[in-house]
């Protein structure tokens, strides 16, 4: 309902006037006008009323049965809704908006007014006037504005999904630019980069709850011979064939790490010296396991150490590879600490 539909019906004072006077001037007036004589069931409506639904004037009966006729049938429950609740005063302005059927077979829309004129003693409807106005182009207007809002909606909901697709792959995409930042390209396991990000937040952890950390550092004996002697390709598989065993001794909350070349740093969480040699023991036996690589048997030299109180990353580093490299000196498949 706009906004026509608040504002009070004319009054109409018709003492004066006849019927021919009143329908001589209701064929002046460009809309469809109706009066319906609700004692004696005679309704009149001018030309303009049988011209705005393609008949000839004045060429359908003149009752109310010529209305309902011409209502959709999908509007007419609404439409005799709205009118019984007017006749019966319970609302106090009779307007509905719907579908006629013209002389063609077609429906137009139309927006529908009355207002009663006269009641009799017992308060049912004597005279009621009305009239019908085409809203085709409003309706018209209206279904364009949906069917635009529609496509709009669409458009943005395809976008919205499109974004969230785009936004998902750039997610991915950054969660594998963030794995390979932190990822040896060549073992899959965590590099140098990763270790030196965890490392000093392992040693602040260990200070703060007064737990162990220890850590372990591996090469791997005369690698370069390897390199050397059957190329860096069969060097690598190497590599990744004692990263795979290596792996196999990881616990929960450890970190291996490639720290460069054939070396590898393993953090251990809330571990003793004692227990981070009884895992380099395990370790080194794990790989007596390994096929040789050519005339090689594959082994590796360790150095254990534990953090001292209030020790931060650079020093326990340093311990670590002192440690290695004293089993470097002493020999082959050595462990010092």
């Amino acid at each position: 309902m706009d906004e026509a539909s608040n504002i009070e019906p004319v009054k109409f004072d018709l003492s004066g006037m006849n019927d021919s006077m009143l329908h001589t001037i209701m064929e002046l007036v460009s809309d469809g006008i109706w009066d319906w004589n609700a004692n004696t069931g005679f309704v009149y409506r001018n030309a303009r009323w049988y011209e705005m639904l393609g008949y000839s004037p004045h060429s359908l009966d003149n009752n109310v049965l010529t209305w309902e006729n011409v209502i959709h049938p999908d509007d007419y429950p609404q439409v005799m809704a709205r009118f019984d609740d007017y006749l019966n005063e319970r609302t106090p302005v009779y307007q509905a908006e719907y579908r006629c059927r013209t002389h063609d077979g077609s429906y137009i829309w139309i927006e529908d007014r009355g207002h009663v004129l006269a009641r009799n003693e017992d308060g049912s409807v004597a005279r009621m006037v009305g009239a019908h106005r085409s809203i085709e182009d409003k309706r018209r207007l209206l279904e364009e504005l949906q069917r635009r809002n529609h496509s709009l909606e669409t458009m943005i909901e395809e976008r919205t999904r499109e974004l969230s697709r785009v936004n998902e792959q750039l997610q991915l995409q950054l969660e594998e630019n963030r794995k390979l930042a932190h990822t040896d390209t060549l073992t899959s396991i965590a590099n140098r980069y990763r270790l030196e990000q965890v490392l000093p937040q392992a040693c602040e952890r260990a200070q703060r709850f007064r737990e162990p950390l220890s850590l372990i550092a591996m090469d791997i004996d005369d690698f370069k011979n390897i390199n050397d002697h059957y190329g860096h390709a069969l060097g690598d598989a190497a590599l990744v064939h004692v990263v795979e065993n290596l792996k196999r001794f990881v616990r929960e909350g450890d970190l291996l790490a490639r720290w460069g070349g054939d070396e590898f740093i393993m953090t251990l969480a809330n571990t003793s010296l004692a227990d981070a040699r009884s895992l380099a023991e395990a370790i080194r036996g794990g790989l007596e396991q390994l096929l040789p690589v050519g005339d090689f048997q594959v082994t590796m030299s360790f150095g254990v150490v534990q953090r001292f109180d209030e020790e931060q990353q650079t020093g326990l580093m340093a311990r670590a590879d002192q440690a290695l490299y004293r089993s470097k000196i002493a020999g082959k498949n050595v462990i010092s600490g």
